[in-house]
């Protein structure tokens, strides 16, 4: 018998603005087809796959999509665009998030690239453009000086950050705001098994700004789905260089995987949509997630940790058994 669970809103604000998200997004890196400096850590996929996976996450209810420039040197961004283009999605339909590389580049490069940007993504609006690191050769400053030049034509609709540390995101909200805007977002890492942000100031400064956290690995790379713990799966790829899969590591973290399996049979959902639904409701409404999907129904898996809730005495028990593993 499925236990009760509580009811959840369906959409979250996005940081300041008018914009209303599914707590779950996708997120498609995994669209890199191969290639470029990050893209490699994954094979190509079908084009009929990525479609089938956009669609699957479509049709349950997540209305956003994250890419990146970086992700296969904007093979990501083309391979969205084209699923949405002929899924017939329409660009009011959902909103799309993208960034930046600013590695070895200035400011100017922000706002010269923006028509690549645009072309790949077949021209439907930027609803969030994100500063993809904080390294850069121009100060957070002249970056959100560019960012604001991008705001005022029209060409992007709210700005964001990812991998800013609450210093540099305050920086970057404060520049923003002499520019008359407000940075909106900072995508970061955050899961059951890493939860820095909650300790060096992350979480609490975006809660005092009302920037909304994007989490992203939000699953540790598949290691929160159970499936390494159970012997179902092997760590393959960049996995087998990750120390968080060694056996003395996966041991540690069994207590938790262990949680997360009792009250999958509970909730009658899977560990990973425990996991899941952890993030985007154990710090309230400000976090959303964007796990990727390499399968149709990984998608479908992911749009099912909406629409309800852990019980806070579940989430309570699994808050702590998380920081004892991690102590």
């Amino acid at each position: 018998m499925k236990m009760n669970v509580e009811e959840e809103s369906p959409r979250y604000r996005l940081g300041a603005s008018d914009i209303l998200l599914s707590p779950i997004g996708l997120g498609t890196w995994q669209f890199s087809q191969g290639q470029g400096m990050v893209g490699k850590f994954w094979p190509r996929l079908d084009p009929a796959l990525m479609l089938s996976i956009v669609e699957e996450a479509y049709r349950h209810g997540i209305n956003w999509f994250d890419t990146a420039e970086v992700y296969g040197k904007g093979q990501s961004e083309e391979a969205l665009a084209n699923a949405l283009d002929e899924l017939k999605i329409g660009p009011g339909d959902v909103a799309i998030a993208t960034k930046w590389w600013p590695l070895l580049r200035s400011a100017r490069n922000l706002e010269s690239t923006i028509g690549e940007r645009q072309r790949r993504l077949h021209h439907r609006p930027i609803t969030l453009y994100q500063i993809h690191q904080p390294f850069s050769r121009s100060s957070i400053r002249d970056q959100m000086r560019a960012m604001a030049r991008l705001l005022d034509q029209g060409l992007i609709r709210h700005a964001g950050v990812s991998n800013f540390s609450a210093e540099q995101m305050v920086e970057a909200h404060k520049a923003l705001k002499s520019h008359g805007h407000t940075l909106m977002s900072n995508q970061v890492r955050y899961h059951l098994l890493d939860r820095r942000i909650e300790t060096n100031g992350v979480m609490a400064a975006a809660q005092d700004l009302g920037i909304s956290i994007i989490a992203y690995s939000p699953l540790a790379q598949g290691l929160l789905t159970a499936k390494f713990h159970s012997g179902d799966a092997k760590p393959t790829g960049m996995r087998r260089l990750d120390p968080h899969f060694k056996p003395q590591s996966l041991e540690k973290t069994r207590p938790l995987i262990n949680a997360l399996a009792e009250l999958s049979a509970q909730y009658q959902v899977s560990p990973a949509q425990i996991a899941l639904n952890w993030i985007i409701t154990y710090p309230g409404d400000g976090v959303m997630a964007i796990p990727g999907a390499t399968r149709v129904s990984q998608a479908a898996q992911n749009a099912g940790a909406m629409g309800w809730r852990l019980s806070a005495s579940d989430r309570e028990a699994l808050t702590r058994i998380s920081a004892e593993v991690l102590s």
